[in-house]
């Protein structure tokens, strides 16, 4: 887990805890029929996390499924998500999903290189 924060115009992360892939259990989405980015990750005990936004939870899911199967072959669930989109044979599981968020920090990168080129009176 890490943690995050802005001073000034530098952004700050520090690395709160470590958890390992090996000792999930489960990752419960909480609600697969709303769009909500809360979901719980079930450890020796239980982490309540907040990703970035719904798509991103799902993405974090699916990457540790896939990393699951690559790696440890370990079965450990996933409930409370929408099957649809966890799965890569699905239409919706392709990149294009994420397109905004590569938009967005493709919108803040060029803001920041505008800003840094003009010039202060």
């Amino acid at each position: 887990m890490v943690k995050h924060w802005r001073v000034d115009h530098e952004e700050k992360y520090e690395i709160v805890e470590n958890w390992f892939l090996k000792d999930l259990e489960m990752i419960d989405g909480k609600e697969a029929d709303t769009d909500n980015p809360y979901f719980d990750m079930h450890f020796h005990e239980v982490y309540n996390m907040e990703a970035y936004s719904c798509a991103s939870k799902y993405t974090f899911a699916r990457t540790l499924s896939k990393l699951n199967a690559m790696y440890l072959k370990k079965d450990f669930k996933i409930i409370n998500f929408d099957d649809t989109y966890l799965n890569d044979d699905s239409i919706w599981s392709s990149s294009n999903r994420d397109f905004v968020v590569v938009m967005k920090v493709c919108f803040y990168a060029f803001s920041l290189l505008c800003l840094s080129l003009c010039r202060l009176s």
